[in-house]
C-alpha cells in the first residue's frame, strides 16, 4: 500500500465500497492483487477502529436489528468435504443495528448466528446509546437473552415474528419462502406498536447484498477468507455512514445523527490510513470487524 498515492488509494477504496471484486479491480486499475489485499486489510482495520471511537453517545430513538447471510470458502454443509478449508470457512453473518430515523448503522458484527454472537453484537451496541431506545428485531431467539443481558429493563423491545409459506412452484431451489404475515410480540418495556418494524434494516441488508460483490448470490465472488469478509464489511459501512448521501435524508447518515458535521470525501477515508497502524495479522476469531 505504501506504493499507492492518495488518489490511487481513494479510487481503490471507492471501488471496494461499491462492491467491485479484487480481481476486477486489478484489471481496471492495474494495481497488483497483493497490494489491494494489503489495502483491504489495513483499511478494514482502520475504519472499524474509527467507527468504534466515533459511534458513541448516539441519540437514537428506534433501532432495528437484523442479520445478513453469506459464506466464506464454502457453504456450511460443504465445509467437511472441502479441501484445505481455512479457519472461519462456512456460513457467516453480518449483524446490523440501524437507526430508523437517521439510517445510521450504529453497530455491526461479523461472525456466527448463535447466542454468543448475538451477545457480542448487542453488548457492543448498548454502550453506544445515550438514552433509552426502542428496539425491534426478528424472531431469532438469540436476541432475547442478548438484549436482556445488555440492556436489562432499560429498553423498549419487541420482536416482529414473520410467518412464511412455501415458495412458488418451480422456484423452490433459489427463492425464499413467501412471507404470509407477521406477529408483533412485546418482550420488554413499552414499545410503540406503530414503530415495531424491521423494514428499514431489511432494506439495508438488500443494499448490502446488491452493492457488495461478496454478498451476491449464485456467483463465485464470495469471500475466501473470513478476515477479508469482515474487512470488506468495515469498508462498506464506513463509506455508507460517512460518504454516501442518503437519498431521502439528503445528507449522510453520520451527519443526520450528529456524528460529524461535514460531508466526507473518498480522500478523507484514504487519509485515515496514513494515521492508522498497519493491520495486525493473525487467526480469525469471529469477532466484530
Amino acid at each position: 500500500m505504501n506504493r499507492l498515492n492518495k488518489i490511487q488509494r481513494s479510487q481503490a477504496l471507492q471501488m471496494m465500497a461499491e462492491g467491485i471484486s479484487l480481481r476486477a479491480l486489478t484489471r481496471l486499475t492495474g494495481i497488483s492483487r497483493t497490494t489491494l489485499i494489503k489495502l483491504l486489510e489495513d483499511a478494514g482495520q482502520a475504519f472499524a477502529e474509527y467507527m468504534d471511537r466515533m459511534l458513541v453517545n448516539l441519540l437514537c430513538r428506534r433501532l432495528q436489528l437484523d442479520e445478513a447471510w453469506a459464506f466464506c470458502y464454502a457453504k456450511q454443509k460443504n465445509v467437511a468435504a472441502a479441501k484445505m478449508a481455512p479457519e472461519g470457512a462456512g456460513d457467516i453473518w453480518t449483524w446490523v443495528a440501524l437507526d430508523a430515523d437517521t439510517k445510521l448503522v450504529a453497530s455491526f458484527y461479523v461472525g456466527a448466528r448463535d447466542g454468543a454472537a448475538a451477545l457480542d453484537f448487542v453488548s457492543d451496541l448498548a454502550p453506544r446509546l445515550a438514552n433509552r431506545v426502542q428496539i425491534t428485531s426478528d424472531g431469532h431467539k438469540a436476541y432475547l437473552e442478548a438484549v436482556e443481558e445488555a440492556f436489562g429493563a432499560d429498553v423498549d423491545y419487541a420482536q416482529l415474528v414473520k410467518i412464511y409459506g412455501e415458495a412458488p412452484e418451480g422456484q423452490r431451489r433459489y427463492s425464499p419462502a413467501v412471507c404470509t404475515g407477521a406477529v408483533k410480540h412485546r418482550v420488554e418495556g413499552k414499545p410503540d406498536p406503530k414503530h415495531v418494524s424491521t423494514s428499514f434494516v431489511e432494506r439495508q441488508n438488500l443494499n448490502i447484498r446488491m452493492g457488495n460483490r461478496r454478498m451476491t448470490r449464485l456467483t463465485n465472488a464470495f469471500s475466501k477468507k473470513a478476515e477479508n469478509h469482515a474487512h470488506m464489511m468495515a469498508i462498506y459501512f464506513m463509506h455508507y455512514n460517512f460518504v454516501r448521501i442518503h437519498q431521502s435524508l439528503r445528507v449522510t447518515p453520520a451527519m443526520a445523527a450528529g456524528v460529524t458535521d461535514k460531508l466526507w470525501e473518498l480522500e478523507d477515508m484514504a487519509a485515515l490510513l496514513e494515521k492508522a497502524a498497519p493491520a495486525k495479522r493473525g487467526p480469525y476469531k469471529k469477532k466484530a470487524a
